[in-house]
Formats: structure tokens, C-alpha cells, sequence
């Protein structure tokens, strides 16, 4: 059964607004460094329907444990997490993203030897560039073979620079310290 209702929040954070999405099974996406408009459009061509505001049970406990995150005091999300419209692949790499404790690290080799694909380090560099639920799933929190920071999400807003900055500061509020590739 398909969910009804899509609602978002905005959560203000030191680099601008985090956008959160939710239906009634679930967090269906969270982006940053997009403008509002940008996230809404792309909701309503995911789900083909129109998105709403307002408060919901998901959607509440949701903005309020990004806050905690932000504070620095909360290390891990508690919200269901509804990925059913996503590609089996990417579930899967994002279920054990999603299980990458709070101020650790992981390659992506290391993501693909957790799922038992070796060797698929680009495919999981893929799945976890594509993911809707950055944060409360900690993509920032996989990085290069080499122990750099690899990449951070897509690059459609934002500039890479920009993004792997953003990467950078979320680990550092985590106590992680990665260096950037030399170019």
C-alpha cells in the first residue's frame, strides 16, 4: 500500500536549512545545501503528489532529533526509515551504512565487504551518492580507500568543494578528523 501524504520541515543548521520529508511509513528524504523549491520539486516527481507542511508524529520526531544531532546531543536517529522506492541495491548498501556507529568511519570497500560484494567499492560509492536520507543515514561517515574524504552526495546543489566541506565539518562535530585528497 502506497503512502498518502508527504510532509517537510525545515531545520536550521550552521551551513542552511536541513530539508526533511516524511510519509506515514517513515523518513523518505533529508537533503542539504538544496534550496526548498529544488526539494519540494523533487518530492513531488518521486511520489507524484503534491508535498505538505504541518506536523506529523514522524515528521516531528524527526526535526527534533536533527536538532538534538546539531546540539551535539544525540549520537544515533531512532526514526523508521521507509527506502521501498529505492533499488534493492541501494537498501541494502544503505542498511549498513545506517549501522556505521556515531564518530567512525568506513570505506566503501569496507561497505562492500559488509554486504558480502568485494570488489563492488564504486557500486557502493553509487547507492550511497544517491542517498535520500543523508545524515540520519551517516553517508558522511563513509570514506575513501585512502582514508581521505572521498566524495559527498550529488553534486546538483552545491559545489563539490562545498559539499565535501559540509562532510568535513559533520565529522568534525563527531570527533573525526579526515584529511581532503591532495589534488
Amino acid at each position: 500500500m502506497q503512502a498518502t501524504t508527504v510532509r517537510m520541515a525545515a531545520v536550521p543548521a550552521p551551513w542552511g536549512p536541513i530539508h526533511v520529508a516524511v510519509n506515514d511509513r517513515g523518513i523518505v528524504a533529508l537533503d542539504t545545501l538544496t534550496p526548498r523549491e529544488v526539494f519540494v520539486a523533487g518530492l513531488e516527481r518521486r511520489f507524484h503528489r503534491d508535498v505538505e507542511t504541518g506536523s506529523a508524529r514522524v515528521l516531528d520526531k524527526a526535526v527534533a532529533q536533527l536538532e538534538e544531532y546539531l546540539r551535539g546531543e544525540r549520537r544515533a536517529f531512532t526514526l523508521p526509515i521507509d527506502l521501498a522506492d529505492r533499488p534493492a541495491w541501494d537498501q541494502a548498501v544503505l542498511a549498513a551504512v545506517a549501522e556505521i556507529p556515531f564518530g567512525e568511519v568506513t570505506s566503501y570497500g569496507g561497505v562492500a565487504r559488509q554486504i558480502d560484494r568485494p570488489g563492488a567499492a564504486r557500486a557502493v560509492g553509487g547507492a550511497v551518492g544517491r542517498s535520500p536520507i543523508g545524515i540520519v543515514v551517516p553517508c558522511h561517515r563513509v570514506i575513501a580507500g585512502d582514508g581521505t574524504l572521498g566524495g559527498y552526495g550529488g553534486d546538483w546543489y552545491g559545489s563539490r568543494e562545498r559539499l565535501l566541506e559540509l562532510k568535513q565539518e559533520l565529522l568534525a562535530m563527531e570527533g573525526v578528523d579526515i584529511p581532503r585528497r591532495r589534488a
